[in-house]
């Protein structure tokens, strides 16, 4: 059987700082992952449901999640944040980038640094070690859920992640989200190349008129400023 072709993930991914804001627009909580976990590699923005496991020692549990999961799936492994070991390599890296993972975040290290380079999954974890797992696994069936430090990761969640760290998002709340973040980056988007083509953020804003409303009332923000002239500006 040939492997399943990875699922490329859609240009229109709206990154984190975006996804972000929209969550605090309408008050969804959009969790922040540790920002210790960070990118292997440059990580264009990817998103897609969670498939969280806890790590005992033994990586069956790792293939048997990757057995479950979907084209498109974000890999979650909680290894306790271990810094004594590390708890995926190439072959589990690979494995997953053979089933269509969009990515892997691990709560702990990796090891093969040079090798997942080459097999360039986005990989988010702690770190490296060149020690695999050191404890005899456990009896037990495998746990389908993770956390990473303190925030809790479900399959009824769904994952963003890029450059600027990882966010997780119960999957009700994921569409009006993403639809809202899209327009916030279209708007910073030509905010930018407005200011490249010789217009500032200052002359985008009316910043000289809001200082000279703001100098007869104090307690005018500007925020409100551009919202009472009715401008579609991100600030």
């Amino acid at each position: 059987m040939n492997a399943p072709v990875p699922v490329p993930v859609p240009a229109s991914v709206p990154p984190t700082a975006a996804v972000a804001d929209a969550a605090l627009r309408l008050g969804v909580d959009a969790r922040l992952a540790p920002v210790s976990l960070r990118s292997l590699l440059p990580c264009p923005p990817v998103a897609g449901p969670a498939r969280p496991v806890t790590h005992l020692g033994s990586v069956d549990v790792l293939l048997e999640t990757i057995d479950d999961a979907s084209p498109g799936d974000i890999l979650v492994i909680d290894n306790g944040g271990r810094l004594d070991e590390a708890c995926v390599g190439d072959l589990m890296v690979l494995e997953a980038e053979r089933a269509g993972l969009a990515a892997m975040i691990v709560w702990g290290l990796h090891r093969d640094t040079a090798q997942l380079r080459e097999i360039g999954l986005p990989v988010f974890s702690l770190g490296a070690n060149p020690y695999g797992p050191r404890r005899i696994p456990p009896a037990g069936r495998r746990m389908s859920s993770a956390f990473l430090d303190g925030v809790a990761v479900s399959d009824a969640d769904h994952v963003f992640a890029d450059d600027d760290g990882v966010l997780v998002v119960a999957s009700d709340h994921v569409d009006p989200v993403v639809d809202l973040a899209r327009d916030i980056q279209r708007v910073e988007t030509a905010q930018a190349e407005r200011m490249r083509a010789g217009s500032s953020l200052r002359e985008q804003l009316d910043f000289a008129g809001y200082r000279e409303r703001q100098a007869a009332d104090p307690e005018l923000t500007l925020r409100r400023y551009l919202q009472e002239r009715g401008g579609a500006i991100e600030v």
